[in-house]
């Protein structure tokens, strides 16, 4: 059996640790299995998931400098008490040169980075990602990325278009295809017949915006009294965004769902999906709306890859907030064909079962080539 030992913050409900678990289920287990590298402390709600699927969770000493060389140690250890661990994935963003570079260290011949996104955040940790990230390609012996943006941006355009790989952030179309039984009963369930809804999902931090939301939304409701804002996810932000909804006068109006491990219902529920993220790689959660046959709006700074259906468009963010909600309020007249959306979706490459299968397929190759007679026999 091939092992996969992903590098992750840690396996939380978050866009990324989602999409791995999308193809970890679909994958043929008894051929590729995954493993994951949490440098993270923190439990992540998937571990349990993980474990039932015979896959495992290693918590390492931690992204820091000052452990750089107990970090090293602790991947050889790893690497060399199982043989079966033969690629090492990166999904750390400039941070995965930390994993790279020990696997390579360590001897593992193949070593995949993967972006998710193209702008690091300006955290305290920004002058070392910018080292890392600039160290990030000498690491690697393969480039992925989600989409073509977040590939130039980690990898430079000359690399990327030479040898970048994009594995798609696929989905279970399936379950997020419309059902109108299921919006019927989570709109009652929640008092929203008659409202127009505006959902969100998406971690409660910098880089999804939500404060700028929150404006958008404000001159909806004075356009439209019986809108709603739902919003799905939790974050270190969390609060401040509850804080100004109160102090804006709109938190009766809007909702605070949480975090679920399953939004599918939610979207069903929605009238329309708002994301106007200050940066994106290409975010899954904009193809399970489309999935739902939602209209969606993006923000200019999410790539146009997104865009699968002819109900998603982007709108500047340098745009005012009235030109934001003039057109979001516009869904309002049109009544598009919702069961489209899981078609469109599947004719668009983001059907998990067929490219799970593709994914499958292309470890074992790489694997094989590097260590010859790795491919299970059939």
């Amino acid at each position: 059996m091939l092992r996969v030992l992903h590098s992750v913050s840690n396996m939380a409900r978050a866009g990324i640790e989602t999409m791995l678990m999308n193809y970890y289920r679909e994958v043929d287990r008894s051929q590729v299995q995954f493993d994951f590298l949490a440098n993270k402390p923190a439990p992540g709600e998937y571990d349990e998931e993980i474990r039932r699927m015979d896959g495992r969770v290693f918590v390492s000493p931690g992204l820091n400098p000052l452990h750089f060389p107990k970090y090293k140690r602790f991947v050889a250890d790893l690497v060399h008490t199982d043989p079966e661990i033969k690629i090492v994935h990166a999904h750390n963003e400039a941070m995965g040169y930390y994993a790279l570079k020990s696997a390579k260290d360590a001897g593992v011949r193949v070593r995949i980075a993967h972006a998710h996104n193209t702008q690091i955040i300006r955290d305290y940790k920004y002058p070392l990602k910018l080292i890392c990230k600039q160290l990030l390609p000498g690491a690697a012996t393969d480039y992925w990325s989600c989409g073509r943006d977040a590939g130039i941006y980690y990898y430079g355009e000359k690399r990327w278009r030479e040898s970048g790989f994009i594995l798609r952030n696929a989905i279970n179309v399936s379950r997020f295809a419309f059902r109108q039984e299921e919006r019927d009963r989570l709109r009652r369930l929640h008092d929203l017949d008659g409202c127009f809804v505006i959902g969100h999902v998406g971690r409660f931090n910098v880089q999804k915006n939500h404060s700028r939301l929150l404006d958008i939304f404000a001159e909806i409701v004075k356009a439209v009294p019986d809108a709603r804002l739902a919003l799905i996810g939790v974050g270190e932000l969390e609060q401040s965004v509850k804080e100004k909804a109160r102090a804006m006068g709109i938190q009766d109006k809007t909702l605070f769902l949480g975090q679920m491990a399953d939004v599918s219902g939610w979207y069903q529920a929605m009238d329309c999906f708002v994301l106007p993220s200050l940066f994106e790689g290409l975010p899954v959660v904009g193809i399970e709306a489309q999935a739902a046959g939602l209209p969606c709006f993006f923000s200019d700074r999410v790539t146009d890859e997104v865009l699968l259906s002819t109900e998603a468009r982007r709108i500047s963010l340098q745009a005012e907030d009235m030109e934001w909600a003039g057109e979001i309020m516009a869904v309002r007249r049109l009544k598009p064909d919702r069961a489209q959306g899981r078609d469109i979706v599947r004719r668009a490459g983001y059907d998990i079962q067929t490219e799970a299968r593709k994914l499958q397929e292309i470890y074992l190759e790489m694997a094989d080539r590097a260590y010859p007679g790795i491919r299970p026999q059939p």
